[in-house]
């Protein structure tokens, strides 16, 4: 188990430096050694600023793909980690790898997997505390696939009430769905915002949502931040269940951003 990996980051650490503002990253795929980094610019991806194209609002409706959260999170850090065209090395080394795969057994890493007749063909994963989520990779192996996979994270982080998607590095695929560079300052502003203590009415609100989605959430799935993610997921599929297409509630869901 990733856990009792020697050379495997510490939850308690890596959880102790997202929440401080900066993350892990090796030179290559093979480098034993981490570097942490605290970006000067800082990308974000605002809830309210997601950029629904007319052809990813037609993809999620049609249904193309099954999507689900936290069924093969192994399956798709190794995903983002293979070599792509134009990017043959990685920064997910092995010792990157079996860190957020403890982090993920702790419950504090997430997935959102895209499937095609039974094939993981897309994908994100990345790290959950109080009211923020921190993207920290994708990949897709068809059109759109990843698309539809941060169009369902937005939506079910919209549905908890997160405040801050972090992205950490602009790109030209992350600009054209809505995100925005801020510079390391204002993004620490934002990160200490979101993770002021939950008032009794927003507790309240959580364990009603909880018991209302069950799902194998688990007890006490509404004191741990670190579920917003499957729980606003399971949350948007209970919502979608008596629809032919779950991806019809997450466009409609997006629908007034695009």
């Amino acid at each position: 188990m990733a856990r009792n990996d020697p050379h495997a980051i510490p939850p308690e650490l890596l959880l102790k430096a997202y929440r401080a503002g900066i993350f892990p990253m090796a030179d290559s795929r093979d480098d034993p050694e981490v570097f942490w980094v605290e970006p000067r610019m800082r990308a974000i991806l605002p809830l309210d600023g997601f950029h629904l194209s007319k052809s990813l609002a037609r993809t999620l409706r049609r249904g193309k793909f099954t999507v689900t959260c936290n069924a093969a999170f192994e399956a798709v850090i190794d995903a983002c980690a293979a070599p792509r065209p134009g990017a043959e090395e990685s920064w997910i080394s092995a010792r990157i790898r079996e860190s957020y795969i403890g982090l993920h057994e702790h419950g504090h890493a997430h997935s959102i997997e895209c499937w095609s007749e039974g094939r993981l063909v897309g994908g994100l994963y990345g790290v959950g505390f109080a009211r923020v989520f921190c993207g920290e990779s994708m990949f897709s192996r068809q059109t759109d696939a990843s698309k539809v996979a941060l169009a369902w994270l937005v939506a079910a982080l919209r549905r908890v009430g997160v405040e801050l998607l972090d992205c950490q590095f602009s790109t030209t695929h992350l600009t054209s769905l809505g995100a925005v560079e801020i510079p390391q300052s204002q993004y620490l502003q934002l990160l200490s915002q979101a993770q002021r203590p939950y008032s009794p009415a927003e507790a309240a609100a959580g364990r009603a949502l909880a018991e209302a989605v069950g799902d194998g959430l688990g007890a006490g799935a509404a004191e741990a931040a670190s579920l917003a993610l499957p729980l606003g997921f399971a949350s948007l599929r209970a919502e979608a269940s008596g629809s032919s297409s779950p991806g019809n509630v997450i466009a409609q869901s997006l629908i007034h951003t695009s």
